[in-house]
């Protein structure tokens, strides 16, 4: 027996730390035991290099072998190895990181990275092991394999060993709550989990069980686009092909690797989980990458990898790290980088992506100024303008830096084939006021629901006036940033005010009636409000231009801005459903033949003993009735509501019917 002594520790109580509080989850032990593996290997190759080994190292492996009847679970390679004095120094001190000493003595020899990045890897194998030992020869010239082994006490044994190949063997003899690694599924899962894209071949049963190339540390002049949908499926099956992908290549000045992808949303995902892979030198570490990527990009999915993100310290300190910090922001310009390259050279494939991913990059631009900055000009909106350049298709392709460059162009996607339908188009905002600048300068007509909101959208449409749609959740916030953006510029939603030019002059109107001395404007108005009751309803009179009057709203419901921007900011900081404000506008159309013909009707009534004839009772029911289908444009009916709605449309259909009947 070469010797025979305790471990050096700095705390009687290290192996209970290590086998409660070191790892959360036990299985970690294998993705620890493997990457010290091929650090092992790495190293050789390394020294070889140097000109310090002049021996064949041979073809790299990695070996795990099972043995169900002494319940054992090995993990060999064929590395660098360990002399008595390295065991010592390596295994007896616990917490010595041999990789950072190995990488001071050759730094500059090699482009393989050493993984010793976890600190207390080989120890974690004393979560699932009641006894662990080594067996391992080194590259020296002359060296003696020795045998090391511990039951998990400060105690340990180290001896020389027969073993004549040079590299190490770590032989775990399992706890009995422990034995379901003695399944090869279950260390195939894990390999597939940890390990899958080491750059060495993990072999079980003599057959090889990882992937071995990672991707992500590919150039991207070595990939093709099947390349990078292979890999997306690969991790994660059975979901729909990506929207687009960035791949991260840098090592200034920081290293970090790594392909993302944008996802095809669906109702069922959830935009608030992280789904990236967090990867230190091709092991998997986490799959959780909250505080590395920045919050609107969290529906990203894909791998990072980078030995610059600490491992070793708590959430809130990691949120805090400026390395973190800084990568997020990187990995925000690259993301920006990508959409304008996609806007500029395949604008179809853009627009398609845009339904899914505009309301991220809108958050983003909400939330980051650097950003912001950088795609301000590439934001896209739904128009009801029929623009008309077709965008030919081409093949997207992999991430290439932006030029700088004029990206104000006409967005129309073209159809996918001669037999489908073109997309609805879409529009930047300056081309928007480019586009209507002698109609009316600086000045937006945009909608919140299209449908809801159709027959105002109708409206302007018919009076050549275009309207953009900012229609998702985040729009109403995205709006105020415009404007503050575009101080020179008003928004309009559609269903606040008309513009003069919806109005026309109609001269009938004005003329008074010389029994009542009352404009018809003034008729129809003191109708409305006698009939309706609504002391805060304010009730304007204008006549809608149009071709055809009777393809126009007998009356419409306007919701002025700012009391409505008032009553929805109020319900948000109440967080409450903004409820529909009594204080709006009715504007009924003089120029519709229903209200006309109700003018005529009213003045042809005839007062009886009561104060109200049939005739009044018509017109009342009629005015409600034109009041509450103007409403329903705005707002549904709850079930009060409707029930008074029906019975009100029901009564109005009685009547008419009774006196055509007469």
């Amino acid at each position: 027996m070469l010797e025979q002594g305790t471990i050096s520790i700095h705390t009687e109580n290290i192996f209970p730390i290590i086998k409660k509080s070191l790892y959360s989850d036990h299985q970690i032990f294998l993705r620890e035991l493997v990457s010290n593996a091929v650090d092992a290997i790495q190293k050789l190759k390394m020294v070889s290099r140097a000109g310090d080994y002049a021996g064949d190292i041979g073809e790299p492996e990695i070996e795990i072998a099972i043995d169900k009847d002494k319940k054992t679970l090995s993990i060999s390679d064929n590395g660098i190895g360990m002399t008595a004095d390295e065991v010592k120094k390596y295994i007896n001190q616990v917490a010595f990181s041999s990789a950072e000493e190995f990488i001071h003595k050759y730094e500059g020899k090699s482009d393989q990275p050493i993984i010793g990045h976890f600190g207390l890897g080989f120890y974690s194998s004393f979560m699932v092991a009641q006894k662990v030992e080594i067996d391992t020869l080194s590259y020296q010239e002359g060296a003696q394999a020795v045998h090391w082994s511990c039951d998990g006490s400060p105690a340990f044994t180290l001896k020389d060993s027969p073993r004549t190949t040079r590299g190490t063997t770590i032989i775990l003899s399992l706890q009995g709550e422990e034995e379901e690694f003695l399944e090869s599924a279950r260390i195939k899962n894990l390999v597939k989990t940890y390990c899958d894209f080491l750059p060495v071949p993990i072999k079980l049963d003599g057959e090889v069980i990882n992937k071995q190339k990672a991707p992500w540390r590919e150039s991207p002049n070595n990939l093709t686009q099947e390349d990078y949908l292979e890999f997306y499926r690969y991790l994660y099956p059975f979901q729909e092909e990506p929207l687009l992908w960035v791949h991260l290549n840098t090592d200034y000045p920081f290293i970090i690797n790594g392909i993302l992808y944008f996802p095809k949303m669906r109702p069922d995902v959830d935009v608030t989980k992280g789904q990236i892979k967090l990867f230190c030198n091709q092991v998997f570490v986490s799959d959780n990458c909250e505080e590395i990527i920045p919050q609107f990009l969290m529906p990203m999915r894909g791998v990072i990898d980078s030995t610059d993100i600490p491992l070793n310290v708590s959430r809130s300190a990691l949120q805090g790290d400026r390395t973190v910090k800084r990568i997020g922001d990187y990995i925000a310009k690259k993301v920006g980088d990508r959409l304008k390259e996609l806007f500029r050279d395949n604008r179809e494939q853009y627009i398609s992506a845009w339904k899914d991913l505009g309301t991220f990059v809108k958050f983003g631009v909400l939330n980051d100024d650097k950003f912001k900055k950088q795609i301000e000009d590439i934001i896209v909106f739904r128009t009801t303008a029929k623009l008309t350049e077709k965008v030919a298709a081409e093949t997207p392709v992999v991430e290439v830096q932006s030029s700088d460059g004029d990206a104000w162009q006409d967005v129309t996607p073209s159809p996918n084939s001669e037999n489908s339908a073109p997309s609805a188009p879409y529009t930047t905002l300056k081309e928007y006021l480019e586009r209507n600048k002698e109609r009316h300068e600086n000045r937006v007509f945009y909608s919140t629901d299209g449908t809801t909101q159709a027959t105002y959208i109708e409206l302007h449409k018919n009076q050549g006036l275009e309207v953009l749609f900012m229609d998702s959740f985040i729009d109403t916030h995205f709006i105020n940033f415009l404007e503050r953006e575009y101080q020179d510029v008003k928004f309009t939603r559609v269903d606040s005010d008309l513009d003069n030019t919806l109005l026309e002059q109609d001269k009938a109107t004005e003329i008074v009636d010389p029994k009542t001395n009352k404009t018809r404007s003034e008729t129809i108005k003191e109708l409305f409000e006698k009939s309706l009751n609504k002391p805060k309803l304010n009730i304007r009179t204008e006549a809608l231009k149009s071709d055809d009057p009777q393809g126009t709203p007998p009356a419409i419901v306007l919701l002025p801005e700012i009391l409505r921007r008032l009553r929805e900011m109020n319900a948000m900081m109440q967080q409450q459903s903004a409820e529909f404000p009594e204080d709006h506008v009715l504007l009924v159309n003089t120029a519709h033949p229903l209200i006309q013909n109700l003018v005529n009707i009213n003045q042809g009534s005839i007062i009886q003993g009561d104060g109200q004839s049939p005739t009044d009772q018509l017109v009342n029911l009629i005015c409600q009735h034109v009041y509450d289908l103007a409403l329903m444009s705005q707002k549904g009916f709850d079930a009060e509501g409707m029930k008074s709605f029906v019975e009100r449309s029901n009564e109005v259909l009685t009547k008419l019917t009774e006196q055509a009947s007469k």
